[in-house]
Order: C-alpha cells, then sequence, then structure tokens
C-alpha cells in the first residue's frame, strides 16, 4: 500500500486566528478522528500535499507525539478564490473495522475492439469500496481484454475479493468502445452494397 508520512505538531490554539498564524507559517490545521478524542494537529503542507493532490489512492503516517497512526483523508477545504489548502480532517484506521473509501479504476489487458479503431472510454475513475484497513487496495484492476467494438463494461462485471463490498450500482458503466464515424459509415456502406447485391 502506498503510504506517506506526515509530520505534526499539536495545536495548542484552536480557533481561526491560530489556524491562519499556522498557514502563514506553511502549516494546515488538521484533526485526526477515530482514534478516542479528536487530535488537533498541524501538518506541513508540502508534506500533505502528496495524500491530497493527487488520482491515486494512498494511506497517510500521521506522526504524533512519537506515535505514527495510519489514517486516510476523509475530508479536505479549500479556500474558495486561491484554492489554498485550509483544513484536513483524518480518519484514524482500526484494524477489524470497516470503512468507505473511493479507490481509482486501472485497466488492464488489450481490447479487441481497440485494435479493431474503436476508442475505449473510461467513464468511471473510481469506484467506493467498503472493507477493511487489512484488505485495503490501492486500485481495482478491470480487465477489458474480452472488449469488442460497441461493448459496454459494467461495475457488475468487476472481480474483486469477497472481503471487499462495491458500493456502486452493478449496472452503472465504467468503459465502452466506442465505435468511430468512419468505421460506422463503411459497415453502413458493405451493408447497403451487399443488400444490392443480393
Amino acid at each position: 500500500m502506498n503510504t506517506v508520512s506526515v509530520s505534526t505538531q499539536i495545536r495548542e490554539e484552536v480557533g481561526s486566528r491560530g489556524a491562519k498564524t499556522a498557514r502563514a507559517e506553511g502549516m494546515v490545521p488538521a484533526v485526526i478522528y477515530g482514534s478516542n478524542d479528536p487530535i488537533h494537529v498541524l501538518v506541513n503542507q508540502k508534506e500533505v500535499k502528496p495524500l491530497i493532490y493527487t488520482p491515486d489512492f494512498k494511506l497517510g503516517e500521521i506522526s504524533v507525539n512519537g506515535s505514527a497512526i495510519k489514517c486516510i483523508v476523509k475530508e479536505t477545504q479549500f479556500h474558495p478564490v486561491t484554492d489554498e489548502l485550509l483544513h484536513v480532517d483524518f480518519l484514524a484506521l482500526t484494524p477489524g473495522k470497516k470503512i468507505k473509501v473511493e479507490v481509482p479504476v486501472r485497466f488492464v489487458g488489450n481490447s479487441p475492439g481497440v485494435k479493431n479503431g474503436g476508442k475505449l472510454i473510461q467513464q468511471l475513475r473510481k469506484i467506493k469500496i467498503k472493507t477493511t484497513p487489512e484488505n485495503m487496495i490501492e486500485e481495482i484492476n478491470v480487465d477489458i481484454s474480452h472488449l469488442e467494438l460497441g461493448q459496454v463494461l459494467r461495475v457488475k462485471n468487476v472481480q474483486v475479493s469477497s472481503d471487499i463490498e462495491l458500493l456502486v450500482n452493478p449496472s452503472i458503466p465504467i468503459a465502452n468502445i466506442e465505435i468511430p464515424r468512419a468505421l460506422k459509415s463503411a459497415a453502413a456502406a458493405d451493408a447497403k452494397s451487399g443488400g444490392k447485391k443480393k
């Protein structure tokens, strides 16, 4: 599992004034939930960026007073104009306790439809799952090696471990092989000429 280490300082002053001062010093106010009482901390903006600004799913190893707490990013808050990261909520992972997360979809294999001139259109980039920290996965690999021209691959076609529950409607399409206009026109012309010959 891809993990990012983030150091912290315990946040002594909880309030907008203290938060403003912290941000000016390159720190971001954050709260760690799920580990008894919420822990208010400051995290280094540079250290936390790889957890926030990424399409990949990563775990955070948040260091608090010498102890490392495995977490996921639960919520983020950005400035509406500057997009500056203002606040982060982390959720501490508890062994055996199920959590819901979104993980990216990755395609594996080569589609015959693409080889024949079709275009692979990805319609779902992330899938929400429910599982325990022990069975957490970074991504869902979807096999497209059977997808022909015009075919659609849906959530119900995805194979995952029995320890993982997909929290998405099974009928939602993940990808399809689009038939280009040129191929459609050629197929229509062939059908037309074939009809005349008969």
